[in-house]
């Protein structure tokens, strides 16, 4: 990060910052709106920024499959950042080029804390060539979707892409690269502090706002994976610095990648912790945040330091 402050109010002036030449942006509260849409303007601005040469990588909680969609409609065509990091792909022909793993018996203690609380585990594999997502210990009724704490509604919506696994808790699937469960704001809380403690340096956790259902979510991966090792896996291998990329974001998950960045970026809709660490604040997923980055990383050169 430049150190800059951000400012208290929505200002139309811009930081001074090094010519960017990769713009990261997170999806849900900051390329899509509050309706899960993306708007026209965000669409031109992305387009406006390729064309300026500068590339532009999505990096976001959501699974491959759910950002593969939101590729096509900008025409991101650069290695995308799932699962918060803990799975890099390359879109054209679907290549994997990062995948975390967990340490089996953290993965174990996981598990186990999880389901003692009574909640339910979900286990992301890297299978989406075989036409799955995820694995599961039950799925709900449709008819009756209320059995599941927190997690009813995205099971049923996801049922097709689950793979059916009741004694997940006891034997997971090899290849598992992140997971999450989800519950009350203050259980998810409650839970992430109850793993850390059990598991000290040996994951990665965050407790976030379900963008889509009714619930919190605790994400949860092996140690130093978040969405900023993802940015820099991909990074690598374009030759491209830290201090030369912008990462935009709203939410605890994007702080790694925000504050690490040469410029961290947050939506007028940001939590709290993503507006006070952020160089700078524009406005928000519903009135036309990344048209301002555009505008922000295209300056002129005599803008930039």
């Amino acid at each position: 990060m430049t150190g800059l402050s951000p400012p208290d109010t929505h200002d139309t002036q811009s930081p001074s910052h090094r010519p960017i030449r990769l713009l990261v942006l997170d999806i849900d509260g900051t390329v899509s709106n509050s309706h899960h849409e993306i708007a026209a303007g965000t669409v031109a601005a992305v387009a406006r920024v390729r064309s300026a040469g500068i590339g532009v990588v999505l990096a976001s909680g959501r699974r491959y499959r759910d950002i593969l969609q939101v590729a096509a409609a900008l025409g991101i065509d650069t290695p995308l950042i799932t699962a918060s990091g803990a799975l890099v792909k390359r879109p054209s022909d679907h290549v994997t080029i990062f995948r975390a793993a967990f340490e089996p018996p953290a993965l174990a203690e996981v598990l186990g804390r999880i389901v003692a609380r009574g909640l339910e585990p979900i286990l992301y594999t890297d299978n989406y060539s075989d036409g799955f997502d995820f694995h599961c210990r039950r799925l709900p009724d449709p008819a009756s979707p209320s059995g599941i704490p927190g997690l009813a509604e995205y099971l049923v919506r996801n049922q097709s892409l689950a793979r059916l696994q009741p004694n997940l808790d006891r034997s997971p699937p090899e290849g598992v690269f992140a997971g999450f469960t989800m519950g009350p704001r203050t259980t998810m809380l409650e839970l992430e502090a109850e793993l850390n403690a059990a598991c000290p340096g040996r994951l990665s956790l965050h407790v976030i706002r379900s963008p889509r259902y009714l619930d919190w979510m605790c994400e949860i991966a092996p140690a130093a994976v978040n969405k900023w090792t993802g940015v820099m896996s991909v990074a690598a291998g374009l030759g491209i610095e830290a201090e030369a990329i912008c990462a935009v974001g709203d939410d605890v998950n994007d702080l790694p990648m925000i504050c690490a960045a040469g410029l961290g970026i947050a939506m007028g809709n940001a939590t709290a912790e993503v507006l006070a660490a952020a160089d700078w604040v524009v406005a928000g997923h519903d009135d036309g945040g990344i048209e301002e980055v555009a505008g922000i990383i295209l300056r002129p050169n005599e803008s930039l330091t």
